[in-house]
């Protein structure tokens, strides 16, 4: 990638690797490294907004302060003149490198590779693992698409299921899900299957 839209302090800056910049104050203190908010990354025909596999990496240079600002007041007649200044405390940062993210999914193979000897020796442990299969499967009789929709969709829904589709999908809920405003809404639905 070639540039980067990061925001720090509350403002957007486009940074390139090995550019410096001065931004208001920064807690982390001179020398130390932080990973500023990555918004947009683009270059070499890839544009992608708010990427979560990039990341960027900057140091703190030095805490500086701004150019002194001199301030004056004054009112024709009455002899009143007040003088005051100000002085903006800044961070100069340095950006270190643009798509660090990338370097550790290259470490993560390796870290995977190693993984699958230690399963091949335990076969006691695959074991275990199969019983735990069946319980991620779904429900006989709960609604198509069920797993997929949200607390808001199973409301709506709810009212045009039938008692068997209901019990399945709080069985569902129960096992799996646990969303209270799910459960809630099934439990009330089947509440009303009952009143009927």
């Amino acid at each position: 990638m070639s540039y980067a839209i990061i925001s720090v302090g509350g403002k957007q800056y486009r940074v390139r690797e090995g550019e410096r910049l001065t931004v208001d104050r920064l807690a982390h203190g001179e020398g130390k490294t932080f990973n500023p908010t990555v918004l947009l990354v683009g270059g070499d025909g890839d544009t992608r907004i708010a990427p979560t596999d990039v990341t960027v990496t900057a140091r703190v240079v030095a805490d500086t302060l701004g150019e002194k600002i001199r301030i004056g007041k004054y009112k024709p007649k009455s002899g009143y003149k007040k003088h005051t200044g100000f002085r903006a405390s800044l961070s100069e940062i340095e950006i270190e490198s643009i798509g660090a993210g990338k370097r550790r999914k290259a470490a993560e193979p390796e870290a995977k590779a190693e993984q699958p000897a230690p399963k091949a020796e335990k076969p006691a442990a695959k074991a275990a693992e199969k019983p735990a299969e069946p319980a991620e499967e779904r429900v006989k009789g709960m609604p198509t698409g069920y797993e997929e929709l949200t607390v808001a969709a199973i409301k709506e829904q709810s009212g045009d299921w039938n008692r068997p589709m209901l019990e399945a999908a709080l069985e569902y809920e129960r096992g799996h899900g646990k969303r209270k405003g799910a459960i809630a809404a099934l439990e009330s639905a089947l509440a009303a299957k009952e009143s009927d």
